[in-house]
């Protein structure tokens, strides 16, 4: 009878997540799909392209929305189970509020982790594939950031000529091993830099090891400098705002090769921010469960529906703003971004256990 029980939860609840998933998956096609429509419409392409893209886009959104369609999901499931009378049913049979809200919890706690090892590294790779697209087709845009095992690479428009940087790797404020080509409106070559050392801090680089080839009578001259400066549309926090893409880190290649990605030059509080981000997933997944749980079990009264809905609707957006307020205040070293990140885990937690207990008495 137990098993009985049991799958009869985890067959609706599941069912019921599905379908939310499903439906915050077509909105978010319709949605991003006049963005990409936007981006090609000048390009010679299909709409199957924009269509595509969109498609592999929305799985990586929707993992970061993904507590809120757990809590939608329960919400929906517990009004339902609570309507047509089953709570009762399932209460008859042994089946306590605190016991229901445990077995659903370890589900929503399961499907975290089972995204994070199987889901995420799937979505990571759509979403490279995704930003090697665009890139691909963003040779006509006016300027382009992209970071690989290559290096950085960065194209900037000069009005009448274009710019066209790689460096080896970043270094806190610096590009190692910068060779920067200034190339005419005629795509010839007009002069080349090398440096072993780009302070990008500022709008203003200074490049300290100075080799700058300089075409001459179509002769290119050798000149050799300590320091040179050069301005760009580019400083140090747009360039690392550019290529830190949590979509194209997945959780396993973080946790394997943490100590390889900072060698090759990943900031460390991205790659920190990253990593906790991601653990946070399963236990922000239990504790939507848990608030759902706490706002549905507490009444049985079919008139509190409405007032249900409204309530978990504002508590979702409050929980999420104080989610990004928490983050913003770990990125701006006002306190420890580890603690920021899982600050809101913990308050969850301490309105959650004190929620469940109350509910356990009804």
């Amino acid at each position: 009878m137990n098993n009985i029980v049991i799958n009869y939860l985890l067959k609706n609840f599941l069912k019921k997540f599905l379908i939310i998933l499903s439906i915050f998956y077509c909105f978010g096609v319709i949605l991003n799909l006049f963005e990409e429509v936007e981006f090609f419409k000048n390009l010679n392409v299909g709409i199957f392209t924009p269509l595509i893209l969109t498609s592999i886009l929305i799985p990586g959104l929707l993992i970061k929305i993904l507590p809120f369609i757990v809590f939608i999901s329960s919400m929906w499931f517990m009004i339902n189970l609570r309507n047509s009378k089953d709570l009762l049913t399932l209460k008859f049979f042994g089946y306590s509020n605190l016991k229901i809200f445990f077995i659903l919890a370890t589900t929503s706690f399961m499907l975290g982790w089972a995204i994070l090892i199987f889901a995420n590294p799937i979505t990571s790779s759509l979403s490279k594939y995704y930003e090697k697209t665009k890139s691909n087709y963003s040779k006509d845009i006016d300027h382009l950031v992209s970071f690989n095992k290559n290096g950085l690479w960065i194209k900037e428009n000069l009005g009448n000529s274009n710019r066209i940087i790689s460096a080896k790797k970043p270094k806190d404020f610096n590009l190692i091993d910068v060779t920067i080509f200034h190339i005419g409106e005629d795509s010839k070559l007009i002069e080349k830099i090398e440096a072993k050392k780009a302070n990008v801090k500022d709008f203003n680089w200074i490049l300290e090891d100075v080799l700058i080839f300089r075409l001459k009578d179509g002769i290119f001259d050798l000149e050799n400098l300590d320091n040179y400066e050069i301005k760009s549309i580019y400083n140090h926090d747009k360039i690392t705002s550019l290529f830190k893409n949590f979509d194209t880190m997945s959780f396993p290649d973080i946790v394997l090769n943490y100590k390889n990605l900072i060698k090759k030059g990943y900031n460390k509080p991205f790659l920190i921010q990253s990593l906790h981000t991601m653990l946070v997933l399963p236990f922000f997944l239990l504790l939507m469960t848990g608030l759902a749980s706490v706002f549905t079990m507490n009444t049985m009264k079919k008139s509190d529906n409405f007032r249900l809905i409204i309530l978990g609707l504002i508590t979702s957006v409050l929980t999420f703003y104080f989610k990004d307020l928490s983050l913003a205040l770990g990125q701006t070293d006002r306190i420890s971004l580890v603690l920021a990140i899982w600050a809101p885990v913990i308050a969850l937690s301490l309105f959650t256990f004190v929620g469940v207990l109350q509910i356990n008495e009804k």
